[in-house]
């Protein structure tokens, strides 16, 4: 099973490379420029939309309108990525990275309104009060309209794109928060996993069995809600370090084109690392260019299918320019991403060769002086310097035969390690990272605000993908009573999840970004194919707005 999953993460390393997603970020470029900046449009008349002041919807069939649509999209990516993601993104790619995730987050807003806008065009409106639509659609109907072999590629590219969602929604978009959630919970207030399970699968099955109607009621209370309390809470530890702001706005700028200098927990980051990291944040948290939000988008009523590609285009801005940008500047103001050791040793300790090319610290005692107490489990590491590199050696506390101590990992090499900090450092790992952030502002709101975030971002995401994966399912055909099995079995998944088989993400990652990169396989050229359509529905949508051939929401009169 372990040579399968090594197999795995060598082909996502294929799929999602930097090639590939210089691809996407250079299709996100293209269709800002072919859109005349779409972004301006969506921070605009789509803002207008939302508020229900852009256009008359009265005749427009669909089952959610723009306010609905765009909060059930955002569930699906306002998730732990803004917090969890981003912490690694800054712990290993430095301040640059966030540079680099604003670029992206700006052109992945080019890209949701191009497939968004697909997805209106080819979406199935057979039944008006539950239209379904997505990549699978704009891949059967789209791609048909360019020819008979066209059309039979893109069957099979649509129940490809179908069976790689599914996949993602059952490892990515339930299992992951699920464990997620319980482990959370667990950690900081000693819950069994298996009663935050029960209670997650119980709100879960509150929404999931209503369908999408009941799907947009929840979300266009719940998201506004989540992202508030934390956008809150983020501005409440920014305005305690008000005072470092400024330096680690210069920071951002200069190190996202200059390699970032290492310091305490920091190894360091070259620019490419911070590019890299800074890329795979912004695309993989907003999903632009994944094809997962077009399926809830194409459930909105409207006349103009151009209008929800437009509202469309806010989500990469709420999710990474407003809620990640919030947890980078928490991270970075707060310090814990260059902190200190937690403890010393009265005498640094050497490296110690096990056997040829295999090293060691030469210690397992904790240090007497530490600023945190440490469990057995907890994780820790040492700095070394490795031919001029710095890099971390990872170990854990553990009990030993005379006490607890601490078991080392083992330095694969030719060379021989250097410590370099005289300290062991407590490895926050994640939203533990952002937790320890949030403590400096105020003691304990790390604890409470990393594990409210945990529970509703991870409710929002396991809600909204058990509706994308439903829509994959009627794709292929499952009937009412099918779906109502479908739903029952997702929600139950959230409980089995919790029940301890799972003891680590890694498999389930590794599953669901193999799914990941098969659906952005299919979806990116679809788009590029397609793009001309898209983009010439775009400017005629607002051609007619600007010569006033669209009729606009009636006014409001004042009853006398």
């Amino acid at each position: 099973m372990s040579s399968f999953f090594a197999l795995l993460e060598q082909l996502n390393a294929v799929m999602l490379s930097v090639p590939v997603l210089a691809t996407l970020l250079g299709a996100g470029v293209l269709f800002t420029l072919w859109s005349g900046f779409s972004q301006y449009r969506s921070l605009t008349h789509g803002v207008a939309l939302v508020a229900g002041r852009g256009i008359d919807t009265r005749g427009g069939q669909g089952a959610l309108s723009h306010f609905q649509a765009l909060s059930t999209a955002l569930s699906g990516t306002v998730g732990l990525g803004n917090i969890a993601g981003v912490a690694i993104a800054v712990e290993f790619g430095g301040p640059g990275a966030v540079f680099w995730m604003w670029v992206v987050g700006i052109v992945g807003m080019a890209l949701k309104s191009t497939e968004v806008t697909l997805a209106m065009l080819y979406r199935d409106m057979s039944n008006p009060d539950d239209p379904h639509g997505g990549t699978m659609y704009v891949c059967r109907r789209g791609l048909a309209a360019m020819g008979p072999l066209w059309g039979a590629l893109g069957k099979v590219a649509g129940a490809f794109f179908c069976v790689a969602m599914l996949t993602f929604a059952v490892t990515g978009g339930n299992m992951f928060q699920a464990w997620s959630v319980a482990d959370t919970t667990q950690a900081y207030f000693g819950v069994p996993q298996w009663i935050s399970g029960v209670v997650l699968a119980l709100l879960v099955a509150l929404v999931v069995l209503g369908g999408v109607k009941r799907l947009g009621q929840t979300a266009d209370k719940l998201v506004p809600l989540m992202c508030l309390i934390y956008v809150i809470a983020g501005v409440y530890v920014l305005s305690v370090n008000a005072q470092t702001l400024p330096d680690i706005f210069r920071l951002i700028f200069r190190s996202a084109f200059a390699p970032a200098e290492a310091v305490g927990a920091f190894s360091g980051a070259s620019l490419g690392m911070a590019f890299i990291f800074g890329m795979k944040r912004a695309l993989f948290s907003s999903e632009s260019g994944l094809g997962t939000a077009p399926i809830a988008h194409a459930a909105v009523k409207t006349p103009e299918p151009v209008t929800e590609g437009v509202v469309a285009g806010l989500e990469p801005f709420i999710d990474t320019l407003v809620v990640c940008t919030i947890t980078a500047l928490v991270i970075l103001s707060s310090g814990v991403w260059n902190r200190g050791p937690v403890g010393t040793w009265n005498v640094p300790p050497a490296m110690t060769q096990i056997q040829p090319g295999e090293w060691e610290p030469a210690v397992s005692e904790l240090p007497t002086q530490s600023s945190e107490t440490f469990r057995p489990g907890d994780p820790v590491f040492v700095m070394l310097e490795i031919d001029g590199e710095r890099a971390r050696l990872h170990g854990e506390v553990a009990v030993l035969e005379n006490g607890i101590g601490l078991r080392w990992q083992r330095h694969v090499g030719v060379s021989t390690p250097v410590l370099v900090e005289p300290g062991l450092f407590a490895d926050y790992r994640g939203s533990t990272l952002a937790a320890k952030a949030f403590d400096t502002a105020h003691a304990g709101l790390g604890k409470w605000m990393v594990t409210t975030a945990v529970w509703l971002f991870a409710l929002s995401t396991i809600i909204t993908y058990g509706y994308y994966g439903e829509q994959g399912m009627r794709y292929f055909g499952v009937k009412d009573r099918g779906v109502l099995v479908y739903r029952l079995l997702w929600c139950a998944l959230v409980a089995l999840t919790c029940l301890g088989f799972i003891r680590t993400s890694r498999e389930v990652d590794t599953l669901s970004t193999v799914a990941l990169g098969f659906m952005l396989a299919v979806n990116l050229p679809v788009m590029l194919l397609l793009g001309t359509r898209a983009m010439g529905a775009w400017h005629d949508y607002f051609r007619r707005l600007k010569r006033g051939e669209i009729a606009l929401p009636p006014r409001k009169t004042i009853a006398r």
